[in-house]
């Protein structure tokens, strides 16, 4: 009997590991929200609406809407999809989710082409993660667009920016980079970048 429930017990536990091993982490940001008293949520309700979905181990990062999960293998495009719409109907709030694993995350921190504007001025380096890799020629366009000194380089789909002249002033805007790169995007700074990394477990 004892060892019966012994075999048992290390079923159990084999399952559970099975099972936490087929999760992905991943991290999740949405586009637009809280900026200028638009697209209000609070942070509490993005993690219950996570959890409620069936995702594990939720947390959230700042108010722009960064979110760290577990979740069944899936591709990032269908749970992109997903959130999407289940945002949608559940919280009444339309915009773009663009979904990474940590295996992603970590990669495009090391692919960064400015190593020294993250070192330097790291509010001033943008990560722009898109929802397609543009072509050469969308990238020449953009950069043939950009009227100041900001500097810009693509690796797939996401795309890294310097703004030495500050964010907030610059007219290369969220709406330039959407028509010049035939797809939507949404940024965020290197500090933010890297304390998404630690929460993934990539930093």
């Amino acid at each position: 009997m004892i060892e019966r429930r012994n075999q048992e017990s290390r079923a159990a536990e084999a399952a559970a590991s099975a099972a936490r091993h087929a999760m992905t982490e991943c991290v999740a940001l949405l586009r637009g929200i809280n900026v200028g008293g638009n697209r209000k949520i609070a942070m509490a309700d993005l993690g219950t609406f996570f959890t409620r979905l069936g995702f594990t181990d939720v947390s959230t990062l700042l108010q722009t809407g960064n979110v760290v999960f577990q979740s069944p293998s899936a591709s990032a495009a269908r749970l992109e999809r997903k959130l999407e719409e289940e945002s949608a109907k559940v919280l009444g709030l339309t915009t773009d989710f663009f979904v990474r694993t940590a295996r992603e995350w970590k990669a495009l921190v090391a692919d960064n082409p400015f190593p020294d504007a993250a070192a330097r001025d790291p509010s001033h380096l943008v990560l722009m993660c898109l929802k397609a890799s543009p072509s050469a020629n969308q990238v020449a366009s953009l950069r043939k667009a950009i009227v100041g000194r900001e500097l810009v380089e693509v690796r797939g789909h996401n795309a890294y920016i310097v703004y030495p002249d500050g964010i907030g002033t610059s007219r290369l805007t969220n709406a330039v980079l959407d028509r010049q790169l035939g797809t939507r995007g949404t940024g965020r700074n290197w500090n933010t970048v890297l304390k998404l990394a630690t929460e993934l477990g990539v930093g």
